[in-house]
C-alpha cells in the first residue's frame, strides 16, 4: 500500500493511503474550497440533499365498507439518518373509486399510529359522489413533509375507510396488465 504524508504548516499531519484494490481509481479534490465526502455519514452533505429513497409497492385490490380506518397493505419503512432530517412522502394510489351508495373514499398517511396526513373526503371527491352510484375516482396523489425526530426504523402506510359508513370503497381497481400497483416513497431530506 502506498502513502503521502502530507504535514501540517505548524503541527500534526495527514495520511492519504492507497486501499488495496486492482485498477486505477481516482479521488478528484475541489479546485479551491469545498467538501470531501470520506465516509456514509450525510455530516458533508447541504441541507435539502437527498441521503436515501425508499419505497413501497401494493397491487392487490382492497375494499372497505367501514368508517374505521384500516390498512390497505401499502407500506414503507425507512430508517432515518439524523433525527433532524426530514422525511418527503409521495402517495400515488391508484384506481380509487366506490360502489353504490352515498359516500366517500377515506385515505390517510400514517407514520406508526400516528396521522400525518388525511386526503379523504374533498381531495377524492367526484361530482357524483353523493349519488348510488359507482364512481371510479381513478388515480390520487398526495405529498407530505414530515418529521420523524428518530433515527429508528420508521413505518409509513396507508389506510382506507368509508367515510359515511356505507358502501364500498376501493384502491387498486385496475384490469390493465402489467399492473405494477400503488407506490408509497419515501425521500430523506437532510435538515
Amino acid at each position: 500500500m502506498a502513502k503521502l504524508i502530507l504535514n501540517g504548516s505548524t503541527s500534526g499531519s495527514i495520511t492519504l493511503e492507497s486501499p488495496a484494490v486492482s485498477g486505477t481509481n481516482t479521488l478528484t479534490l475541489p479546485a479551491s474550497t469545498g467538501t470531501v465526502l470520506t465516509s456514509a455519514s450525510n455530516t458533508g452533505f447541504p441541507t435539502g440533499s437527498v441521503l436515501q429513497v425508499v419505497q413501497g409497492t401494493y397491487a392487490t385490490f382492497t375494499s372497505s365498507s367501514s368508517s374505521t380506518y384500516a390498512d390497505t397493505g401499502l407500506s414503507a419503512t425507512i430508517t432515518p439518518s439524523s433525527s433532524s432530517n426530514k422525511i418527503l412522502i409521495f402517495s400515488t394510489i391508484l384506481g380509487v373509486g366506490k360502489n353504490t351508495g352515498n359516500t366517500k373514499v377515506g385515505l390517510r398517511v400514517l407514520r406508526g399510529s400516528t396521522a400525518i396526513n388525511v386526503f379523504s373526503t374533498e381531495t377524492c371527491r367526484s361530482q357524483d359522489y353523493g349519488s348510488t352510484a359507482q364512481v371510479d375516482v381513478g388515480t390520487v396523489s398526495a405529498i407530505d413533509l414530515d418529521s420523524p425526530a428518530t433515527t429508528s426504523a420508521t413505518t409509513y402506510k396507508i389506510q382506507l375507510a368509508s367515510v359515511s359508513n356505507v358502501a364500498q370503497v376501493f384502491i387498486n381497481n385496475v384490469n390493465t396488465s402489467p399492473f405494477l400497483g400503488s407506490t408509497l416513497t419515501l425521500v430523506e431530506v437532510k435538515a
